[in-house]
């Protein structure tokens, strides 16, 4: 595959310890161009080198996914912010001063504060996904 292509494949993503955490089955496969930053760049690196209709399984180290977990994206927020039900593991979507959604997990809930991370709920993973191109154009 080159810069450009157009490629379409089908995947199951799993974590170490073997649950999936996304896959394209039952819908269709994921379709993406190669060289336009649009799947994590373990993912393309990845399959660059299959051909229509290979299947391959890939490991992609954290730094090559969704990067590792960044410590100062874990903030407090006053608890009065929060509606009573807050618990820790809830996930909120928030926005930046700029307007963009971002997505957050409520890491801690404690009396007077919240501890929420923002990093991307798969940082600091190492990811696993069994591949199949079904289409290169």
């Amino acid at each position: 595959m080159k810069k450009g292509d157009k490629v379409k494949a089908h995947y199951t993503g799993t974590l170490n310890d073997g649950n999936v955490f996304d896959s394209s089955e039952g819908r269709g496969p994921l379709e993406f161009t190669v060289g336009e930053n649009q799947v994590v760049a373990g993912f393309e690196n990845g399959i660059k080198d299959m051909k229509l209709n290979e299947e391959k399984t890939i490991k992609i180290k954290a730094e090559d996914a969704y990067g590792i977990t960044n410590d100062s994206l874990v903030i407090s927020i006053p608890r009065e912010r929060f509606p009573p039900e807050v618990q820790a593991g809830g996930r909120l979507i928030m926005k930046s001063p700029e307007g963009v959604s971002v997505q957050a997990i409520v890491k801690e809930v404690k009396e007077n504060e919240v501890l929420i991370d923002l990093n991307h709920p798969l940082a600091g993973k190492e990811l696993t996904f069994k591949v199949k191109v079904v289409g290169v154009n």
